[in-house]
C-alpha cells in the first residue's frame, strides 16, 4: 500500500513557475507507475503528466508538452512536476496517482491510491 501527500501548490502570476512534489510512503515505490492529474471547477479530471516506475518514459498532456517536466526519484520516495510559463487555464486542484504497474494510463480510475490534492491558482 502506498500513501501519497502533495505540497508546493499556490498562487502564481500567469507565466510564472511552481514545483509540485508528491511524496509516497510505503515499500516498494519504484514499482508503482505514477501520474499528475487535475481537476478544475465544473470540469472533469484530466492527466497532465505521467512517469513510469522506473522514470524511462514519461508523457504529457498536448496542452502543458513543453512547459511542465514530471520526473521522480525513487530512493527519495518523491515525483516532481515541475511547471513553467503557467497559465490561467492551469489553476486546478493538482493530485498525484499512483498504481502498481510498469506503465502509466491517462485514465484516472487505473489508479489505486491518491493524494488528498494541492490547489495551484494561476491569476492573469
Amino acid at each position: 500500500q502506498v500513501q501519497l501527500v502533495e505540497s508546493g501548490g499556490g498562487l502564481v502570476q500567469a507565466g510564472g513557475s511552481l514545483r509540485l512534489s508528491c511524496a509516497a510512503s510505503g515499500r516498494a515505490f519504484s514499482n508503482y507507475a505514477v501520474g499528475w492529474f487535475r481537476q478544475a471547477p465544473g470540469k472533469e479530471r484530466e492527466s497532465v503528466a505521467r512517469i513510469t516506475w522506473s522514470g524511462d518514459n514519461s508523457y504529457y498532456a498536448e496542452s502543458v508538452k513543453g512547459r511542465f517536466t514530471i520526473s521522480r526519484d525513487n530512493a527519495k520516495n518523491m515525483v516532481y512536476l515541475q511547471m513553467n510559463s503557467l497559465k490561467p487555464e492551469d489553476t486546478a486542484v493538482y493530485s498525484c496517482a499512483a498504481r502498481q504497474y510498469r506503465e502509466t494510463s491517462r485514465n484516472p480510475d487505473d489508479y489505486y491510491y491518491w493524494g488528498q490534492g494541492t490547489q495551484v491558482t494561476v491569476s492573469s
